[in-house]
Formats: C-alpha cells, sequence, structure tokens
C-alpha cells in the first residue's frame, strides 16, 4: 500500500486544477499536492491517479511521489475561502497526495527538445491508458532538474466510468494528433518493443493493490474490493499487447510506426 501520512496544514488551493487541488504540509515534514475524496470528480480520480502514477514508475517514467493522507476535516474551520472549507469538511478520511515538485516548470513544446525515444515511451503509456489529457494546449508535463515529469492522470482509464461497456471502451484507438509530445516523433515501436512485455498480470496485480480499499468499497457489480482490482488489471493487460497497433493521429494513419 501507498505510504500513509496525515495532513498538519492547508496551505493553498491550486486553481490550475478543475478538481481545485491544494498545497498541504503534513506530519511527516513532506509538501504534497493533494487532491481531494470530496472533489467533483470524485474518488476515481484518484484511483486513476494511482494506478498510472504507480504503473508509470514500474515504467521507468518520472512521475512524482505519491502517498494517501489522512484529512481530519477540522482543518477546514478555518478557511476563509467558502470553497475550500466545504472542499476540506467533506473529504474526510484517506485522500491522495503527490509529492510537491518545488520551481518546477510547465513543459512548452516550443521551448524545450524531447528525444524521439522519451517521446515513443510516454506517448505509449498515453495510450494504455488512454489518456486524454496531455494535449498541446494542457501537457501535464513538468520540467524539473532538467527532466520531464508527468503528472495528472485523473481522466484515463475512461472505461472505469461504466464497467459494463469497459472492454468495448478499451478496445478503441488512441489518437495522439493533439498530443503535446507528437511533434517530437515519438518512436512507438521501440517503446512498445521495450514496455509491453513488462505490463504482466503480477505487475498490474502489485500496482493495483496500492489502491486504497475505502477507493474501491462499494462499486456496483463488484462484491468485492479485491475483484475490482483486477477488472482494473483486465484491460491495460489487453491493451498493452495491441495499442500500438491501434495509435492513430501521426502523418493522418492509424497503426505501428
Amino acid at each position: 500500500m501507498l505510504k500513509e501520512v496525515n495532513a498538519s496544514r492547508y496551505i493553498t488551493p491550486l486553481r490550475e486544477g478543475g478538481s481545485l487541488p491544494g498545497l498541504v504540509e503534513a506530519d511527516d515534514l513532506g509538501t504534497y499536492v493533494m487532491k481531494f475524496t470530496g472533489a467533483g470528480q470524485g474518488r476515481k480520480t484518484l484511483v486513476a491517479e494511482v494506478v498510472c502514477g504507480e504503473l508509470a514508475r514500474r515504467l521507468g517514467l518520472r512521475v512524482p511521489g505519491l502517498v494517501t493522507i489522512g484529512l481530519d476535516p477540522v482543518l477546514g474551520l478555518g478557511e476563509p475561502d467558502q470553497e475550500v472549507q466545504e472542499l476540506l469538511k467533506s473529504s474526510g478520511g484517506p485522500n491522495l497526495g503527490m509529492d510537491f515538485l518545488p520551481r518546477a516548470i510547465g513543459f512548452d513544446p516550443l521551448a524545450f527538445e524531447v528525444s524521439a525515444r522519451e517521446a515513443g515511451r510516454i506517448v505509449w503509456f498515453d495510450a494504455l491508458v488512454n489518456n486524454v489529457d496531455r494535449s498541446w494546449r494542457n501537457p501535464n508535463l513538468l520540467m524539473w532538474h532538467g527532466e520531464l515529469w508527468l503528472i495528472d492522470h485523473g481522466a484515463t482509464m475512461i472505461w472505469h466510468h461504466h464497467w459494463p461497456g469497459a472492454e468495448t471502451s478499451a478496445a478503441k484507438p488512441y489518437d495522439i494528433s493533439d498530443h503535446a509530445l507528437a511533434p517530437f516523433g515519438p518512436d512507438i515501436a521501440a517503446a512498445a518493443a521495450e514496455l509491453a512485455p513488462r505490463i504482466t498480470e503480477d505487475l498490474l496485480a502489485e500496482v493495483t493493490a496500492e489502491i486504497p480499499d475505502a477507493w474501491l468499497a462499494g462499486e456496483p457489480g463488484f462484491d468485492t474490493v479485491d475483484e475490482l482490482r483486477r477488472a482494473y488489471a483486465r484491460p491495460l493487460l489487453a491493451r498493452a499487447a495491441v495499442i500500438h497497433e491501434r495509435i492513430k493521429g501521426i502523418d493522418g494513419s492509424e497503426g505501428d510506426r
């Protein structure tokens, strides 16, 4: 399971995100970007962050470290902003924290160069998890200490919002025509050859085991949280073998590049 800490001080909201994440200090003396269970997108956004973040890390991609942050709603009582106060009051219990990367700057495809290998690995990963939120308009990439870091994976795995149609949804192609790294000639074939064999049942079981039970409990159609964990793993295992053949948007065509 993810490391568990407790929020000790709410610092400020980060209004760039639609879910109103906040910067918090925790009792381990760390500073985290916190995403809340009480936000409009709900706990499935946090599940997606855990699955994608922990999977990316195991594939060698750079993502901020993740923790669960226990929140006492009393922290919201002193907040002058009514929206923030309500968010804190409605998010008691475990929430998600991501390591804060101080002085990181947003990735600008006009200002930074990315190798075809690195672009290919990130594009292949985004295709695997169906990340629709890595466009040139909103890259969700940071430059920190001269390296590219991936953030914000809440808008991935759209199929988990409608499990009866998950298999059909997960079989759809992935369009990278608007992807922030498409201009860098991503070597998708090399990425698939390197990364696809690493997506195994054991790896996905390890990744999904990191999801807190509280974020899985009570999902309609599933008797246990472990059954739901296996449901998260199945589409990823199936996509890993073939998704490079279903990527479209390079040179106006679809298929392995």
